[in-house]
This record gives C-alpha cells, sequence and structure tokens, in this order.
C-alpha cells in the first residue's frame, strides 16, 4: 500500500463514519463559499461539524466525541466550559449587553494586561489579533512619520496581512520581508541598512505560530531591539499565541521589552478579542483630550461580555502557577513525542515552546501533505481533535493522563504512515 493509497482508504473511512457531518456540509455550501468561513478548518472530503462540548473534550453532530489538543489554535487555553468564565459570563448577561457606553470591567480588564506587559504602559482593544496587528502598524507609523514595516518569512500576523508570509510583497506596499534568522544576520542588515531612514515598524512574532512553532532564537531576538533603537523604528512583538507561554509573555522569560506588544485569541475569555498596547509615548496619540488626537473606533471595542470574562480569567484563572503547570505538561508532551517518533521510526518531529507546538513531516515535500492528512484521519479515529497542518495547543483540561494516552495514540497512528510511506 502506498501513502496515497492508504489516504484514499481513510478518506473514505472518515466519510462512511461522518454521515451528518457531510449532510451538513451539502447544506452549507449552499450558502458558504466552500461550506465555512474559515480556510483553516477545510477538510476534504467534507470537515466535521460540533455539536457541543465540555471541559476538554467535543462532540461531533455524529456522536463521536474528540478529546481536545488543538484547543482552538491556542485561543480555546480553558477549555469548552470553564465555571469561572461561565458564571461571570452568565451573571454579565442578566445585567444587559450592548449599551453603547464604557462599564467599569474595562478598566478593570486593561490593568490586568498593563500590569502583566510592562511593554503596555497604555493599552486599547479591539477585535481580533488581526486588528490588533493592524493598529500597532499604524500607531507605529504615525508615530515614527515613516512608511515602511519589516516583517519575517513564515510570520502570520492575521488574515488581512497573510500576504507576508507569501512571496508577494508587491502587493503590500510599505512592507520588507526579511529571514526569519538565528541572529540578525548579514542579510537582514543589507536589506535594512540603506533604507533604516524608512523603517518606522518591525513586526515579530517571537515564535512563529502558524509558521510551524518555530521559536526565535533570542539572539536574533535581542538583535532585533538593538536594530529597532538604533535606527529609531517601532518594534512590535506579536504575542497572540506566545503570551501564553507566561504571565507576561516570551518577552518576559527573554527579558526582552518591545516598544509594543499585540496579544487576542484567549485573553477575551472565549468572546472575540485582541488588544494592542506600548510605550506611553505612542499610545497617547489616542487620547482624546490631547489636541488631533488619532481616532480609533469600533462597536465591540468594549463588549461588556468580552471586558468581563476577560478580566475574570485574568484574575482567576490566567495565574503563574497555572500557566507554568501547563508549559511544562507541554514541554513534557513535545519530548515524548519526539521521543516515540525516534524510537519507531516514525517520519515526524515536533518542535513548539510550552504549550503551543507543532508536529512536521521529515518526508520529501511532496509527501508531506498526505502524511500529515493521514495521520490527521488517524488521530480523529482514535478520538482525539488536531490540526491537520500539525497545530498542538494544550488548555487547562488536559491532564498528565490525556497527555500519555495521546502521545501514545500519535505514535501508533504515525506508525500506519510509516507503513504507507516505505510501500508496505
Amino acid at each position: 500500500m502506498t501513502l496515497e493509497s492508504a489516504l484514499k482508504a481513510a478518506r473514505e473511512a472518515y466519510a462512511e463514519r461522518n454521515p451528518n457531518s457531510k449532510a451538513a456540509y451539502d447544506t452549507a455550501v449552499q450558502v458558504l463559499p466552500g461550506g465555512g468561513t474559515r480556510t483553516t478548518l477545510a477538510c476534504e472530503p467534507f470537515p466535521i461539524y460540533i455539536a457541543s462540548g465540555k471541559g476538554g473534550e467535543m462532540t461531533d453532530v455524529d456522536g463521536h466525541v474528540y478529546k481536545d489538543f488543538l484547543s482552538d489554535f491556542t485561543s480555546g487555553i480553558y477549555g469548552k466550559s470553564h465555571p469561572a468564565l461561565q458564571a461571570a459570563i452568565s451573571k454579565a448577561l442578566t445585567t444587559g449587553v450592548q449599551f453603547g457606553g464604557h462599564t467599569t470591567s474595562e478598566a478593570r480588564f486593561a490593568a490586568g494586561l498593563v500590569a502583566r506587559f510592562p511593554s503596555m504602559e497604555l493599552v486599547r482593544f479591539c477585535n481580533s489579533g488581526t486588528e490588533a496587528n493592524l493598529n500597532a502598524i499604524g500607531a507605529a507609523l504615525k508615530h515614527t512619520k515613516r512608511k515602511k514595516v519589516v516583517v519575517f518569512e513564515g510570520a502570520y500576523h492575521g488574515s488581512l496581512l497573510c500576504r507576508f508570509s507569501q512571496n508577494e510583497p508587491e502587493d503590500v506596499p510599505g512592507v520588507l520581508r526579511a529571514p526569519y534568522v538565528s541572529e540578525v544576520s548579514l542579510s537582514v542588515k543589507a536589506l535594512l541598512d540603506p533604507i533604516t531612514t524608512e523603517i518606522g515598524a518591525i513586526l515579530v512574532e517571537p515564535m512563529l505560530g502558524a509558521g510551524g512553532a518555530v521559536p526565535g532564537d533570542p539572539v536574533f531576538l535581542e538583535g532585533l531591539r538593538e536594530l529597532a533603537t538604533r535606527i529609531g523604528a517601532v518594534l512590535i512583538f506579536d504575542e497572540v499565541q506566545t503570551s501564553r507561554l507566561s504571565p507576561g509573555g516570551r518577552q518576559a522569560l527573554l527579558g526582552i521589552t518591545p516598544d509594543m506588544t499585540t496579544v487576542g485569541k484567549y485573553f477575551g475569555g472565549g468572546f472575540a478579542f485582541g488588544a494592542f498596547g506600548g510605550k506611553r509615548e505612542i499610545m497617547d496619540m489616542f487620547d482624546v483630550r490631547r489636541p488631533n488626537p488619532v481616532s480609533h473606533g469600533g462597536t465591540f471595542n468594549n463588549s461588556a461580555l468580552t471586558m468581563v470574562a476577560g478580566a475574570t480569567a485574568l484574575e482567576q484563572i490566567l495565574t503563574p502557577e497555572a500557566l507554568s503547570n501547563l508549559n511544562a505538561l507541554g514541554d513534557t508532551m513535545r519530548d515524548m513525542l519526539n521521543s516515540g517518533f525516534q524510537t519507531s521510526g516514525a517520519p515526524f518531529k515536533v518542535t513548539g515552546l510550552g504549550s503551543v507546538n507543532q508536529i512536521h513531516c521529515t518526508l520529501a515535500n511532496e509527501l508531506r501533505n498526505s502524511a500529515h492528512d493521514l495521520l490527521f484521519f488517524g488521530l480523529l479515529e482514535r478520538g482525539y481533535w488536531t490540526a491537520q497542518r500539525g497545530t498542538l495547543a494544550l488548555n487547562f483540561q488536559n491532564t498528565s493522563e490525556d497527555v500519555e494516552e495521546f502521545v501514545a495514540a500519535v505514535v501508533d497512528a504515525a506508525q500506519a504512515v510509516t507503513v504507507a510511506a516505505n510501500g508496505n
């Protein structure tokens, strides 16, 4: 059996097990292009449709139960039904929603973020990591009175900025793509030195998230800090994913303070959320008490439910101890998976930090997608929810026992890939 024939058989078995998801998909494609509004969830021959979730598990419309090891691509850190969030949100619902005015939870939530991130002397809220990065870029360019932005190969800073990770820089005027390397190398300097007076912002993920859970080398990130200071640019850390690595994100672990920071995903307590903050001298541009302030609107920027959920999460759930334990569990899982792959000879390896990791296939390029798909279907059949591309993210409902069982399932599923790849 070849890899392609094994994948064909896996897809056929998947389709047979999930008739209700197929029916839901057939309905969806009548009104949604491709059947959905989130490309990352696309799946051939059709995606799974979820009926409910509780704790660390989800049940699909065909009644299959999955243990969640994707955590909505890092945003579902609390699991599906955290009691503290349920209680806070239920109470907030009784007082009303959509006020079109401020509530005290807004400043309460902001104070919690500012306390955790010294790089955020002041903060503003928005509705996603995409918005946070767009606003941070805009603020940086306004502050420096410059027009060029530096980003890095493999980075993902939101759906409106996805071209940054493609070979189409001409489609995003003013954007320069530099190598994501182990240090601020000659290649980076050669690209930037001739135009340093034009660069207003340097935007970087301390670890590539969607780009494969590739940690940025500390020397590289420190070099960017020095470079930004030297040329007068604003250094922005996109910690939308890496903020879960410690109460103050990866910047706190490394002792590097950027000029601005963006966050999102899980900080909203399960609701759509983003935030950008930075030095007072930058963020003061948004102060309406000043002459000619920068306008920043958004109907849901201070949504009453999001503010309550976010503040509750910071105060009661995202404690230093809880995050430390979760990330230690993720480190253990990564080591166990890599050990299992090495021992079994499976063509995979895992990279990442703490609770955010990525499975990579080590086969030749033309075989990698098929290998990832076959592993994905194998894990679904074994009752585990992951991403086709190999993304893994733990949540607070995952236990050490869950991780041990998951590792065994992954190594077992990977064996099927090994057999097929070898043509056995």
